[in-house]
């Protein structure tokens, strides 16, 4: 089960690719999502204006067909009496010969509800239709004679239409012959413009998905182009580190090699020799011991002094490797030792100033601290031809500061010049615990280096309590 987790959890590369692609993903949908929001709001008011505009005109139209109508028989109307019979059918014949178009024709019921001119469905003349409605429920005649019996006006419902039969959506304005108690008026079907309203709307939606779509297709190839990059960066960074690795490794082994070297040739020129100076002495006393030669004694004080010096030389190696003094009595002491025993074998004088700290170094910035002052130092016996060091070690509020100070060569003669690792492996051990490294001339003469270590590499007061000693 872990394992499978392993393989499932994604890489850090995959991390930043999905960083950077989720943002831009969501960003792009809620863009598409505001503008199809937008653009279907807009379009569908001007779908509803354009449609209230065209429903506007068919009733100004059908108004004006009425006005007309009823201006072109008014000289019948205006003179007759509510019971001349002869002027209505002759009304009524003018109406019922004023049809138009495919659909148009007036019509006309008595406030009874009964059909008095219905030309193009003729099977209606002479009925009552009183509670008649549409498919819809919607009434149809009723509500056309209390429209007129209102002064006129415009009525909606469904109703078949003559040259078909199919049912369709009609707009009907109807006026009024009071005297007569006529209900006049006539409709026109509005299915064009339904139909034409559909269409535009139709035609918005499909404008609406083909914009998701163009969005969707840029942000695909946003994404792809992310990715591509992201692969790019990814493999640029991999094949750098991979460098760097390789590298890295190779100054380590460099490093491991050089260090088996020096201690290699301490023990062949130091240890070694001694140690072979003791055996003589030692068969040198036999040889006399079996002679029974009372000399015997001589060579075997030289070689009990010889061995002295081996064990000496076996300690300073040791200490060189990994000094007891540093972990046992910190930092301050160590670094006073080592600069004795630098200035006792290279003949510089050295000068070591330190100020109590307050805390205790952690366990790395101490080993960087010595070992920064070991490489310098080293380098300084090796390339500066100095005749005085200073070394100053104090804390502070922003953490603990190292400062080295020679009047020799200078930054060129002196550091620059050092083979191996030298300032590089100052300057790594720096980064490694966030610290910084100044490498500069120091004034009149030399050079001064200076290793400061930020103030989380401090321990705490009460862990330093515990602290074998108070310099750190």
């Amino acid at each position: 089960m872990r394992r499978l987790s392993s393989r499932l959890a994604p890489t850090y590369a995959q991390k930043l690719t999905l960083l950077a692609a989720v943002p831009l993903v969501l960003a792009v949908a809620a863009i598409a999502l505001v503008v199809a929001l937008q653009a279907k709001a807009l379009a569908d008011r001007e779908i509803n204006t354009l449609e209230n505009q065209l429903i506007d005109a068919k009733k100004v139209e059908l108004r004006n067909y009425v006005t007309q109508a009823r201006n072109g028989f008014y000289f019948v109307y205006g003179s007759a009496s509510p019971q001349d019979d002869d002027a209505k059918a002759q009304v009524a014949q003018i109406l019922s010969a004023m049809i138009y178009g495919e659909e148009g024709q007036f019509f006309v019921y008595d406030f009874d509800g009964t059909a008095l001119v219905s030309p193009r469905e003729t099977t209606r003349i002479n009925e009552n239709f009183r509670g008649e409605t549409d498919s819809a429920g919607t009434p149809v005649v009723d509500e056309l004679i209390r429209i007129a019996r209102d002064g006129g006006g415009y009525h909606t419902y469904l109703w078949p239409k003559p040259s078909t039969g199919i049912e369709a959506q009609m707009i009907t304005y109807v006026t009024s012959f009071p005297s007569w108690r006529w209900a006049v008026g006539t409709g026109v079907f509005i299915d064009d413009i339904l139909s034409s309203v559909a269409s535009a709307r139709a035609d918005v939606l499909a404008r609406v998905q083909r914009t998701f779509l163009y969005i969707g297709a840029i942000t695909l190839a946003a994404l792809f182009l992310v990715f591509g990059t992201g692969m790019f960066v990814n493999l640029r960074e991999r094949r750098l580190a991979d460098a760097k690795l390789k590298k890295l490794t190779q100054r380590v082994f460099d490093a491991q090699e050089e260090e088996r070297g020096r201690v290699a040739r301490e023990l062949h020129d130091g240890i070694s020799q001694i140690l072979v100076g003791v055996r003589y002495a030692l068969e040198n006393a036999r040889r006399r011991l079996d002679r029974g030669d009372p000399r015997a004694t001589e060579p075997l004080g030289k070689g009990i002094d010889s061995l002295g010096e081996a064990i000496s030389e076996v300690r300073r190696i040791s200490r060189d490797l990994r000094p007891g003094v540093l972990d046992d009595l910190g930092l301050g002491p160590a670094l006073k030792t080592l600069v004795e025993e630098f200035s006792a074998r290279t003949g510089i004088a050295c000068h070591f100033n330190t100020v109590v700290f307050r805390n205790r170094l952690d366990n790395d910035a101490k080993i960087a601290m010595y070992r920064i002052a070991q490489e310098a130092l080293t380098n300084i016996e090796r390339h500066a031809g100095a005749s005085e060091v200073i070394v100053d070690l104090r804390g502070h509020r922003q953490g603990a500061t190292l400062e080295i100070r020679d009047n020799g060569r200078g930054i060129y003669g002196g550091m620059q010049s050092a083979g191996g690792l030298g300032l590089r492996n100052m300057q790594e051990r720096m980064d490694q615990l966030g610290g910084t490294l100044s490498l500069e001339a120091a004034q009149g003469r030399g050079t001064r280096i200076k290793a400061s270590v930020p103030l989380t590499h401090l321990l705490p007061p009460e862990s330093s309590l515990s602290a074998p000693a108070p310099n750190s």
